[in-house]
C-alpha cells in the first residue's frame, strides 16, 4: 500500500502560476494546508496580493512577481499553470497580451517542467468549445469557435496552449495534464470582473438594477471554487494514463441566467429590478460539462450546491462592500475593460 493510499501525503514543492488570482489563491491555500511547500508567480494584472497575504506567514509559501510570458526558472515537483486573465473585461482589454500569456506562459511552464522532471497541469477552459452545437460538451467535441472576434484572443489562446501541451508530450517524456475549467465562482472573485455571478451579487447588494444580456435563457453550470480545486488536485495526482486527454471540470447542474438572477435577489433580500440588454457577440447560449471522464478516471464530482456556494460568495461580497468595496481589483483596467459588456462566461 502506497503512502498516499494510507492517507499520508508526501510533502512536495509545487509551483503555481497565477497564484494571486481567484482560483490560484484557493489552490495555494489548499496545498499549504496539506503540508506542501508552494511557490507562487503572478504579475498582478488580475491577481491581488490581498488574496495570498494570509499565506505568507505559513513558512511554506513564497510569492514572486513575474510575468509568465517571460522565461523563468523554479525547481518544483509539480507545476499548475493558471496564469491568464479569464474575464472578458480583462482579456479583451489587452488581447495581444492575453494570447502571449496563453501560449508563452504554457511554453515556459512546459520548459521548466521538462528541465526539472515535474508534472505540469494546464488550466484550460470551457471556452475552447466556443458557442457549442453539442450539449452537454464532452472532451472529444472540437468546438464552435470564432477565430476572428472579440473573444478569440482568449478562446484561441487557450486552444493553442492545449496544442502546445500535446506537441510537447509527443516529443519529450513529460507527464502533462489539461483541465478544461467550466464556470467557477466563490470568494475572492473581483468586484469588477464582469462575470455573471459576481456582477449579480454586487448589483443586488447595492440595490442596483441587475443587467441580463439577451433574454436570460442562456444556460450555465456553476462550480464552487472548492470543488474545482479538488478536481485540479485529483487530476494532478492521477497517473500518466489519466493525463493523455483533456478533462472537463465543472458542475453539470444547469441553470438559466434568469434563474440565477432570481436566486441572487431572493438570497440577498434585494429590491433590484431586472434590466435586459443586447447579448454580446459570440457569447455561448449553452454551457454544461459532460464530466463522465472526471468521474470515472478521477472519482471526482462537485459536492457544493449552487445555493450553498452562493451563500458563501454573498457573505464574502457583503463583507467586502461593508468595508468600502475593497474587494481585490486588478492592477490596471483600461477604459475598454471598464466599459466591456458583462459576460455570461465566467
Amino acid at each position: 500500500m502506497s503512502m498516499m493510499e494510507m492517507g499520508i501525503a508526501m510533502s512536495k514543492t509545487i509551483l503555481v502560476t497565477g497564484a494571486a488570482g481567484f482560483v490560484g489563491s484557493h489552490l495555494c491555500e489548499r496545498l499549504i494546508n496539506e503540508g506542501h511547500n508552494v511557490k507562487g508567480l503572478d504579475n498582478y494584472y488580475t491577481g491581488a496580493k490581498a488574496n495570498v497575504s494570509h499565506l505568507l506567514d505559513s513558512g511554506s509559501f513564497q510569492m514572486r512577481r513575474h510575468d509568465v510570458a517571460k522565461p523563468y526558472w523554479e525547481q518544483a515537483d509539480e507545476i499548475y499553470n493558471l496564469a491568464c486573465p479569464a474575464s472578458p473585461a480583462h482579456y479583451q482589454a489587452s488581447p495581444v497580451d492575453t494570447m502571449r500569456t496563453s501560449f508563452l506562459g504554457a511554453l515556459h511552464a512546459l520548459e521548466v517542467a521538462s528541465a526539472c522532471n515535474a508534472k505540469v497541469l494546464q488550466a484550460s477552459t470551457s471556452e475552447v468549445y466556443g458557442d457549442p452545437s453539442v450539449h452537454p460538451q464532452p472532451e472529444d467535441y472540437w468546438g464552435n469557435v470564432n477565430p476572428y472576434g472579440e473573444r478569440a484572443c482568449y478562446d484561441e489562446g487557450k486552444r493553442s496552449a492545449e496544442a502546445l501541451f500535446y506537441s510537447f508530450r509527443q516529443e519529450r517524456p513529460l507527464e502533462t495534464k489539461i483541465a478544461r475549467i467550466f464556470n467557477t465562482y466563490g470568494p475572492r472573485m473581483q468586484i469588477n470582473d464582469g462575470r455573471v455571478v459576481s456582477n449579480f451579487i454586487v448589483q443586488a447588494l447595492n440595490g442596483e438594477d441587475i443587467t441580463i444580456y439577451g433574454e436570460g435563457n442562456q444556460t450555465r453550470s456553476f462550480c464552487y471554487v472548492d470543488d474545482l480545486v479538488e478536481g485540479l488536485m485529483r487530476l494532478m495526482r492521477s497517473g500518466p494514463e489519466q493525463g493523455c486527454e483533456p478533462i472537463n471540470l465543472g458542475n453539470p447542474g444547469e441553470f438559466t441566467i434568469l434563474e440565477l438572477a432570481e436566486q441572487v435577489i431572493k438570497m440577498t433580500g434585494s429590491s433590484s429590478k431586472l434590466v435586459f440588454l443586447p447579448l454580446p457577440a459570440d457569447d455561448p447560449k449553452q454551457r454544461k460539462p459532460d464530466i463522465r471522464r472526471a468521474t470515472v478516471n478521477l472519482g471526482w464530482e462537485p459536492k457544493v450546491s449552487l445555493k450553498a456556494g452562493l451563500e458563501k460568495t454573498i457573505d464574502y461580497f457583503e463583507h467586502a462592500l461593508s468595508v468600502g468595496g475593497t474587494v481585490a481589483k486588478p492592477a490596471r483596467v483600461t477604459k475598454v475593460a471598464a466599459s466591456a459588456q458583462i459576460s455570461l462566461a465566467g
